[in-house]
This record gives C-alpha cells, sequence and structure tokens, in this order.
C-alpha cells in the first residue's frame, strides 16, 4: 500500500483529504493513516520514519501530502 499511497500523493499536488484518498485507494481511513504515519518523521518503536508525507488537520478535515523528501522518493520508485 506503501507505493500506492506514495502515487496518489504525487498525483494529487498539494495534498489531497483522507476520505478522499482512502476511497481511491479503496482501504479504510484508518489503514490509511496507519500508513501514513509510518511515512512521516515521527517517531516510533524508537526509530524516526522516512518523513516522506506531511499530515495536518485545517478546518476539521485530515489532509496528507508529500513533503521534498516525498517527492524525491517518488522520483526514484517512478523514473522510467
Amino acid at each position: 500500500m506503501r507505493d500506492a499511497i506514495l502515487q496518489a500523493l504525487a498525483e494529487s499536488g498539494d495534498g489531497v483529504s483522507l476520505p478522499r484518498l482512502s476511497k481511491r485507494l479503496g482501504q479504510s481511513a484508518s489503514a490509511v493513516l496507519r500508513e501514513l504515519s509510518f511515512m512521516g518523521d515521527a517517531m516510533i518503536g524508537g526509530q524516526r520514519g522516512p518523513g516522506w508525507v506531511r499530515v495536518w488537520q485545517e478546518d476539521g478535515r485530515w489532509l496528507a501530502a508529500l513533503t521534498e523528501a516525498g517527492r524525491v522518493q517518488c522520483a526514484l520508485l517512478y523514473r522510467s
């Protein structure tokens, strides 16, 4: 699911709402949010994540977008 999330965020531009991202991926919002947590920069299990995504709340909506590090990772993954 990690690659699908990265690709969806790369295609979304400035950010996408969690419900829209979940629907696009055919996954529950909680499953997508869990994956986003692992791809962010939070400390989980004593190890910091790669910082590929940013998740924030705006006007009561949860949004997600790629960081610069995430855009670099996508370029590496999807270069042709």
